[in-house]
């Protein structure tokens, strides 16, 4: 989270301090429609820069990765920058439009300058400046659609297959407003630092929605797959899906994730990989929980030798962290990661895994499943704890603590409900934990 949080707040600062550089005058301006029109360029610069990188990141360029802390990391920052970009297009609109409502008032009256003179000006130049009222037409429109869609993607309460139906078409607008950008900024900036920068966020942006419109986003890391077997768990209301691969799956590490399409009409979805890999009979199984209506509709009509698209595989929670000392905490079906990496520590030599304890927390036992994960935690040389609600005390940081009594010098891997893994979090480094050392799944993409 510290990665993430660190370059929202670079991005927006430094895009804003180097124009705000490049533009000293800004703060001395005597006009308030030579005011308008220098928030103007400064709203409009923020606003189309953050929709830049919003595409770059709707890639799912894996790339990042590594410097974000995984997908569901990458996710979380895409979030963050459209809640900006809403916010910062929102002001870029009422600036434009205010000042008019104003005059209409009669609350403003203030003399437009008179336009800057066009001799010296060339052939660009010239095009551009005849193209404005093209632009300023297309650029509100598209403002006006993709605040629409953003407020579908930020407000839950479209069903998923429509979110990421409707999503997809926030590409068209930004394409849109590209244009409005090229003719609007203002021409003598472009031979500036913020020029070049926002040349490559447009360069960028544009190639990255021309990805996500004709669907090649993930398009080299998806293979086809069989569903060879489903086993259902109705106490904990989930899903064991088990497919078979084709060629061209390299393998994935324990705790990571992958795209789904069991259904062309639905679209893709997030489901972590419960099991290891290996690659001599290239299986992979995913436990699914119902928790929305698709989910929910799965045990009744995923049928065995159904045809799945897999794209993958995501992900950072992969237990890798120095030390040999680690706490793994799940809630409910958080539990999916931590049985894909009992399996290959069941595979390892003794001498080569890590002192571990496990705390299982649900709220409802399945006994087959608590059994197989007895089982795996035996082979794993794992230290399992089930916590039950209503038969055991609630697990908390105060319990981790006293449980654990070199807790100082473990890494902490949760996955859960966040509420639950925000209580944790605050309670171990409140007491001295590196926040590093506490990793957290952030499995939300909407």
């Amino acid at each position: 989270m510290r990665n993430i949080k660190w370059i929202f707040c670079i991005f927006l600062l430094g895009v804003s301090g180097l124009w705000v550089v490049e533009h000293p005058d800004f703060w001395a301006q005597d006009n308030v429609i030579l005011v308008r029109n220098q928030v103007l360029q400064l709203t409009g610069l923020m606003a189309i820069s953050l929709m830049s990188l919003i595409m770059i990141l709707a890639t799912r360029p894996k790339w990042l990765e590594p410097v974000l802390g995984g997908l569901d990391k990458t996710y979380r920052l895409h979030k963050w920058l459209g809640i900006a970009a809403l916010v910062m297009a929102v002001t870029h609109w009422l600036w434009v439009e205010g000042p008019k409502w104003l005059k209409g008032l009669g609350l403003l009256n203030v003399n437009r300058p008179p336009r800057p003179s066009q001799e010296g000006w060339g052939m660009l130049q010239k095009f551009l400046m005849s193209q404005r009222h093209l632009a300023e037409s297309i650029g509100e429109w598209s403002f006006y659609i993709a605040a629409a869609l953003m407020v579908i993607a930020l407000v839950k309460l479209v069903p998923y297959r429509w979110f990421a139906k409707t999503h997809k078409f926030i590409a068209f607008a930004y394409l849109a407003l590209v244009f409005h950008a090229l003719v609007l900024f203002n021409f003598d900036d472009w031979a500036g630092p913020v020029g070049v920068l926002l040349a490559i966020f447009l360069g960028a942006g544009a190639y990255s929605a021309v990805l996500v419109l004709t669907n090649r986003v993930g398009r080299k890391s998806t293979v086809m797959a069989t569903v060879e077997k489903t086993e259902s768990f109705p106490a904990i209301k989930s899903l064991e899906i088990t497919l078979k691969l084709d060629q061209g799956w390299h393998g994935h590490k324990a705790g990571q994730f992958a795209f789904v399409t069991f259904d062309e009409q639905e679209g893709a979805h997030p489901f972590t990989i419960a099991s290891s890999w290996d690659a001599s009979d290239r299986h992979l199984k995913m436990l699914v929980k119902a928790l929305g209506d698709y989910t929910r509709k799965l045990p009744r009509h995923l049928q065995v030798g159904r045809a799945a698209r897999i794209e993958g595989p995501y992900g950072a929670f992969t237990f890798d962290a120095a030390g040999t000392r680690q706490v793994w905490v799940s809630g409910g079906i958080g539990i999916t990661p931590f049985l894909a990496r009992l399996k290959e520590l069941a595979d390892l030599p003794a001498s080569e895994r890590q002192n571990i304890d496990l705390y299982h927390s649900v709220p409802v036992e399945d006994e087959e499943l608590s059994f197989r994960l007895k089982m795996l935690a035996q082979q794993a040389g794992v230290n399992l704890h089930i916590i039950l609600d209503g038969r055991d005390d609630l697990l908390t940081g105060a319990r981790l603590r006293n449980d654990v009594t070199d807790w100082k010098t473990a890494s902490f891997w949760f996955c859960g409900p966040r509420n639950f893994g925000t209580a944790l979090y605050r309670d171990l480094t409140g007491h001295g934990l590196p926040a590093t050392r506490f990793h957290q799944e952030l499995f939300e993409f909407r």
